[in-house]
């Protein structure tokens, strides 16, 4: 996938704004001018939905008009400069299924876009100029870069955080560099945790907030009814061996910027999607 760099600047991410609609996202500029990856969290602003599901979402599973849908996803692509590259979509089941598109052939990502229909909530892109887009509403977002420009893009709620999603994808992304004389050592990886329920917001039942503290002790837990998923997941990557220091936190709570990002919890149930996105240049 292109030669690989001694060293990933420091992982950072930045609001910036892109293309004609002026689509703002979280980003990290210098990841980009250095290996050539652009990352990216969406926000739900710039797209073409209706209430209740204003305006870009990404989401074709919510009810949504899929014309406007697949309006939204190119607007996206295009702003991005990815409007010729070829995307993969999984259906997220909140498991620990990873896909892997190591493979630049036509019948491998066919193939692989068949398995992330199949389930998957995190796929591994190891070829240039293929883009991953996962989509969420207060679900947590992970991307994870490899110096060598392959990368995941990861999708975990609870039940994935619990299950240990991100770790799992940390491990296939390994491989999949191994596979392809790539960087192997996830403590040089940069790590990405885009906009998702705070611990502030995320209350759950006695039940729930037992499992994390059994997974992943009490610091993981706020207070008396609150589970601190940020912590969860910055703790499952590290027990895949990435280094705390490389890993970027968004700090945005969806529940309460709604008005900026969509909110399951927020918004009753009915809302529309936004997205983290990955991919590599030529």
């Amino acid at each position: 996938m292109g030669r690989m760099l001694d060293a990933l600047p420091q992982p950072h991410l930045n609001a910036r704004h892109f293309g004609a609609r002026s689509l703002c996202v979280l980003t990290d500029d210098a990841l980009f001018d250095t290996c050539g990856v652009r990352i990216a969290f969406s926000s739900r602003d710039g797209g073409v939905s209706e209430s209740p599901y204003r305006s870009l979402n990404l989401g074709s599973h919510v009810g949504d008009n899929p014309q406007a849908v697949q309006e939204n996803r190119a607007v996206l692509l295009e702003a991005l400069g990815a409007a010729d590259v070829r995307l993969i979509m999984p259906n997220q089941v909140h498991g620990t299924t990873v896909v892997v598109v190591d493979n630049p052939s036509a019948a491998a990502f066919d193939r692989a876009t068949d398995e992330a229909q199949e389930g998957a909530d995190a796929i591994v892109v190891a070829v240039p100029r293929t883009a991953a887009l996962l989509c969420f509403a207060d679900c947590v977002p992970v991307i994870v870069v490899s110096p060598s420009g392959a990368f995941v893009v990861a999708h975990a709620g609870w039940r994935g955080a619990l299950a240990g999603v991100a770790a799992c994808a940390v491990q296939q992304l390994v491989h999949a560099c191994e596979r392809q004389g790539g960087c192997t050592d996830p403590s040089r990886y940069n790590a990405y945790i885009g906009p998702h329920i705070g611990a502030e917001c995320f209350e759950t039942g006695d039940d729930v907030r037992a499992r994390f503290r059994e997974r992943y002790g009490e610091a993981c837990l706020v207070g008396e009814r609150n589970v601190d998923l940020n912590r969860a997941l910055a703790i499952n990557l590290g027990e895949a061996g990435v280094s705390l220091d490389r890993i970027a936190h968004a700090r945005v709570c969806t529940v309460c910027r709604s008005d900026e990002y969509y909110s399951y919890r927020a918004e009753g149930g009915v809302c529309g999607r936004h997205g983290a996105i990955a991919f590599k240049e030529d």
